[in-house]
């Protein structure tokens, strides 16, 4: 399945990876309303879809993304506030639905990462760069702040190194980044290449337990350990332990079988 118009390209390969690529080299991959529609359209897809097992973000050209396009922010500046609460309401929503997406999300970060096209990296479960890759919390240099990505990019970096960042708006490189935790390996390959390993493991787990192990790290994070958190987990471990696929994954564990998923 291919989907593409000039800006967004949309594929889901035999192994049901699903490959979202932002395609404007041109203007190094800023994007705009239009464009922050298109991705909110796949992701969707995406999650209504029960066969896609992986998601890639990533861009064709130099770098990575701009942030926010330059027509787009002159627009924003002819706009009253609640024509602005709506407009970055819709990115907002697809910071949030990007995070919260079903299955595992790996971003390719070759170049620059600015401004928003940081927030798309904080929301996705893994991060892969180049040496060279680079990222910069640049809103407060034009009078503005990262408020809508700041969520994400916080509980990343955590904020220590989000206070430096945000206020400075320094550019900073792949290993401070990973240092910092927005970026998950560093690696000289070319990323498509660099992916393929973590692709292929991933794809040896079971999708539905995967997909509730994303969602239980989401839950839990940053939740004082209280007895409302253990009766979580207790139930979940025990509804996944009596599902088809649980039982499943047992059975083949225990008797030294591959099961369906891998087979």
């Amino acid at each position: 399945m291919t989907e593409t118009n000039d800006s967004v390209l949309f594929h889901i390969d035999e192994q049901q990876v699903a490959w979202l690529t932002l395609n404007k080299p041109q203007v190094h991959n800023a994007f705009d309303d239009q464009i922050i529609a298109t991705l909110l359209e796949h992701l969707r897809a995406v999650e209504a879809n029960p066969g896609v097992r992986v998601l890639v973000l990533r861009s064709n050209g130099k770098n990575f993304s701009a942030g926010a396009d330059l027509a787009w922010m002159r627009s924003m500046a002819q706009k009253n506030r609640d024509e602005n609460v709506a407009d970055a309401g819709e990115l907002g929503q697809l910071m949030y639905e990007l995070d919260n997406l079903r299955v595992p999300t790996i971003a390719l970060v070759q170049g620059a990462a600015f401004g928003g096209a940081v927030g798309l990296a904080a929301c996705c479960d893994m991060v892969l760069a180049n040496p060279s890759s680079s990222f910069c919390l640049s809103e407060v240099k034009i009078g503005l702040i990262p408020a809508v990505i700041s969520p994400y990019v916080v509980r990343n970096m955590g904020s220590r190194a989000a206070r430096r960042y945000v206020l400075t708006a320094e550019r900073f490189f792949a290993e401070d980044a990973m240092r910092h935790g927005l970026v998950s390996e560093i690696t000289e390959a070319p990323l498509d290449d660099a992916v393929q390993p973590l692709l292929k493991t991933l794809l040896q787990n079971g999708p539905h337990a995967v997909a509730a192990a994303k969602r239980l790290v989401l839950d839990v994070a940053q939740r004082p350990i209280d007895p409302t958190v253990v009766r979580d987990t207790v139930e979940r471990i025990a509804d996944i332990r009596v599902s088809a696929e649980g039982q499943q994954g047992l059975n083949a564990f225990l008797n030294k079988q591959a099961p369906d998923w891998q087979s």
